[in-house]
């Protein structure tokens, strides 16, 4: 669910329990007192050049706000603009993907709205549901808390060296692959475990996303530079300044309120502002539960790992080292 930019009059309904004041991943509207429903939508150009990959990434990102929130998919409606003369095998192609992602979510395709553009974009409008004693929230962190990462950061800088053929082979699988996998596998694990926070990491990078969960938790958040897991390739394009406009924007925007350390070297400040499409969880949590989240993590999610701790407020809202 995108930010707000706008002022708007707070709701007063008291059913609403989260909306846009927080920076949230989702809105979510108590029903009753065993169900409460949540609500988000994404969409976004291309980032891949197949349309069925472009398909599968653009719905699992969609459907990682639910996720974030704690919550199970249920129904999901196709947002999707096109140009008048995309041909209709690349429009099925991208239609499929997102369907065959959504059916694997356990959700179903109840149908959408199309508009003409001179691009294709495409993304979903989601619901899910949660009680509302289980919500997970982005502004809850305790200090004591360990966080966890539930994927490798680097898809903005290889998706900008994949547009210049840059890639190898090994190294677009790796890519794709987890931005069309479904965070669907994380959450169902965590739930069992007392997690104070969680969001998902997606454009603001993953310093963008920390920051909310500092500032909305009055927190500091330490992040371990050298424990930070990276898709294959991801640190050799930093260093050649393969490197997406909105890098510099997310790093331009938070930088004031970020405290690097001062022998950062640069491909790793910038991996650290790398806009993330369809991006892991992160987990906070209390440590001696942490380790023990990490462990059940990494039996079939070998990549996560502990990349950080939370404080009580001090200095920054942000430290890395």
């Amino acid at each position: 669910m995108a930010q707000v930019l706008c002022h708007l009059p707070k709701f007063s309904d008291p059913n609403l329990l989260v909306g846009f004041e927080t920076s949230d991943d989702a809105a979510v509207y108590q029903i009753n007192d065993e169900l409460a429903l949540i609500q988000t939508v994404d969409i976004f150009p291309p980032v891949v050049d197949d349309p069925y990959e472009y398909g599968l990434i653009a719905a699992a990102n969609s459907i990682s706000d639910v996720y974030a929130m704690g919550g199970l998919p249920k129904l999901a409606m196709n947002i999707f603009c096109f140009p008048e003369d995309l041909s209709k095998d690349v429009l099925h192609a991208i239609l499929q993907g997102g369907y065959e992602k959504v059916q694997e979510a356990d959700a179903l395709i109840v149908g959408g709205h199309t508009i003409k553009d001179v691009e294709p974009k495409y993304g979903l409008c989601v619901s899910g549901f949660i009680h509302p004693s289980k919500i997970w929230y982005n502004n809850t962190a305790k200090p004591g808390d360990v966080l966890i990462l539930t994927k490798a950061l680097g898809t903005g800088i290889l998706t900008t060296a994949a547009r210049g053929d840059m890639l190898s082979t090994m190294e677009h699988k790796a890519m794709v692959d987890s931005m069309s996998t479904l965070n669907k596998l994380s959450a169902q694990i965590a739930r069992t475990f007392p997690i104070n926070a969680c969001t998902d990491i997606t454009g603001f990078g993953i310093l963008g996303h920390c920051l909310e969960v500092a500032v909305g938790s009055q927190c500091t958040i330490t992040l371990d530079s050298s424990a930070l897991p990276l898709l294959p390739g991801t640190l050799d394009y930093a260093r050649m300044g393969i490197i997406p406009a909105a890098t510099y924007q997310n790093r331009t925007s938070i930088e004031d309120l970020v405290h690097l350390k001062p022998t950062l070297p640069l491909e790793l400040s910038d991996i650290l502002f790398d806009p993330q499409t369809s991006g892991g969880l992160l987990f906070s949590l209390p440590e001696k539960e942490g380790q023990q989240l990490l462990r059940e993590l990494n039996a079939s999610i070998p990549v996560a790992k502990i990349i950080g701790h939370v404080e009580a407020f001090h200095d920054w809202s942000i430290f890395v080292k």
